[in-house]
């Protein structure tokens, strides 16, 4: 097996062959000056001169040679500093290697020893990086290594490191933390720093990580123990779930848990761009015609009614014959969906074409359920099938239906979930449909790379489900009537294709049903909106 050639040995035996050709050079010397000292006293004045002469020429050939050897040695000396600059840098994002972080990081363990403080170190891990490699190559997980270490770097301070320790994993060092919420509070940065979406080819491609943290003097007082320490709880953090980390120690096992593990449709690091925004746009055309009709029936509406009572009934039965004229042609639809289905099983597109037209028949049966619950409501046949539900278990399913259409727009989204079990009585089906209208709402109006939040909070008596984004905004004037069916802001109405005025209806109606309420507030056009959806906590069984 050939040795690898190392830059740094060969600069250093060219300087000793230097050094070697200038002591042979000073011996040369030497003994000529000695034999023009004898020859003086031996031949006469012109003898000597030319002997003096030739002894000049020596000796500038000498200054010569050593200026030559100095600066050969400081060529040397810079090539052996690059080189050995070279060896401390990972060579695909150009981050320090684990040498240089084990030099820093006992630099920092002395640092804090000295001054009585702490250092955190923490274990990174990209979640599903193989299933980028295995899907588009290992080209662009080289290209998805280095955007995650630009983000990381951009993320701590100056005094801080970022490694890449190998693979998909990175360590980074905090010199010095006052307490541990400073080592939690660099960590949800760095997992909202990979989280923003990004394009590469025809992919959106959205990075999860799961961290392990350990703190000196805590956890260990080496560096071998702090990251061992780290590398396990990055391993316990990945168990809990999407931009989980925990602490070395068992005391803190219990630190911050962002996500439980039931959501798993936010750990696919991938989604795909092109389907997604082909299906943006036909379910746009469709919205717009269905806007443009059910526009036609509520101005109609509005020109028969007499009297308020009147126009609640007169709209009650518009909705009943649209829902009755929408779904109709389901059926034919799902027929052919199923013949396509029947096809070789080597052929894409009518798979493609399948799934095209089930999720459109999705997105026509909530369309048809939205229009039959506002009708139900006001002519009192609205039903639930209520149950003991995990909430959690819905956001989950809530969001893997709406996260094409926030990748499609490149939208960043931000979930928070206690964990634990978030129980509540109430129709699981229904449930979901007010998160999905919440979140398809919220994604709606808001443009091309803006934020969408949701998140939970578990109260004694309730539980408030909050669904945010840095959108368009509700003006002034709409806020009031918001919920009111067919009403639509003035400035909404085209936006991303528009909606239908009632998708908010159906969430005031069946969270209403849900003995719940449900809040709108925005600080008006251009400033976002804010839905915070109560459900009531079920009492405690009473043991007998």
């Amino acid at each position: 097996m050939n040795a690898s050639f190392d830059p740094g040995d060969s600069a250093t035996r060219e300087l000793a062959e230097l050094r070697r050709a200038i002591g042979e050079a000073h011996a040369e010397l030497a003994r000529l000056r000695a034999d023009v000292v004898a020859a003086e006293s031996l031949l006469g004045s012109r003898a000597a001169a030319q002997l003096l002469e030739a002894n000049e020429r020596l000796v500038v050939s000498a200054l010569r040679v050593q200026t030559d050897a100095d600066t050969a040695a400081e060529a040397a000396a810079l090539a052996l500093k690059e080189a050995s600059r070279s060896s401390e840098l990972d060579a695909l994002t150009g981050l320090p290697n684990r040498l240089l972080l084990l030099d820093r990081l006992a630099q920092a363990i002395a640092g804090a020893k000295r001054r009585g403080t702490q250092s955190a170190l923490l274990f990174l891990d990209l979640n599903n990086f193989k299933q980028i490699n295995d899907t588009l190559g290992h080209a662009v997980g080289d290209q998805v290594l280095r955007l995650a270490a630009t983000r990381l770097a951009s993320t701590v301070r100056a005094v801080d490191t970022v490694s890449r320790h190998g693979g998909d994993e990175f360590v980074i060092l905090l010199a010095e933390v006052t307490q541990a919420c400073d080592a939690i509070a660099t960590a949800d940065k760095l997992c909202a720093a990979l989280g923003a979406p990004s394009r590469v080819g025809d992919q959106v491609i959205r990075l999860t990580a799961s961290i392990g943290i350990s703190l000196y003097p805590d956890d260990g007082d080496d560096a071998d123990t702090l990251i061992e320490r780290a590398d396990a709880a990055m391993y316990r953090a990945k168990r809990l779930g999407l931009r989980s980390f925990v602490f070395g120690h068992e005391d803190v096992a219990g630190a911050p848990d962002l996500a439980p593990a039931a959501l798993r449709s936010l750990h696919q690091p991938l989604a795909p761009y092109q389907q997604a925004r082909a299906e943006h746009a036909q379910q746009r055309v469709q919205l717009q015609e269905a806007n443009q009709n059910l526009v036609l029936a509520a101005l109609s509406a509005q020109q028969l009614q007499a009297a308020a009572e009147q126009a609640h009934a007169r709209q009650a039965e518009i909705l009943a014959v649209v829902a009755h004229e929408l779904r109709t042609p389901l059926a034919p639809i799902l027929t052919a969906a199923a013949l396509l289905g029947r096809g070789r099983a080597d052929e894409p597109l009518l798979h493609f074409v399948q799934g095209v037209i089930e999720r459109q028949v999705v997105h026509m049966t909530r369309l048809v359920a939205d229009l039959l619950d506002v009708s139900r409501s006001h002519t009192g046949k609205l039903r639930l099938e209520r149950q003991a539900v995990d909430l959690a278990v819905l956001i989950d399913a809530a969001v893997q239906a709406c996260r094409p259409a926030m990748d499609a727009r490149l939208q960043h989204f931000d979930v928070f979930v206690p964990a634990g079990a978030l129980r509540v009585d109430g129709d699981p089906v229904r449930l979901t449909q007010v998160l999905c209208n919440l979140l398809d709402n919220a994604s709606k109006y808001t443009p091309v790379g803006g934020e969408i939040g949701l998140s939970v909070q578990a109260a004694l008596e309730e539980i408030a489900i909050t669904v945010s984004d840095n959108g368009i905004g509700i003006s002034a004037e709409a806020l009031p009537r918001i919920f009111e069916p067919f009403v639509q802001d003035r400035h909404a109405v085209g936006f991303n294709g528009a909606g239908l005025g009632i998708g908010l209806t159906v969430v005031r109606e069946l969270v209403e049903a849900h003995g719940g309420g449900v809040i709108a507030s925005s600080a008006g056009s251009g400033f976002g909106s804010r839905f915070v959806v109560t459900l009531p906590v079920p009492a405690p069984r009473s043991t007998p």
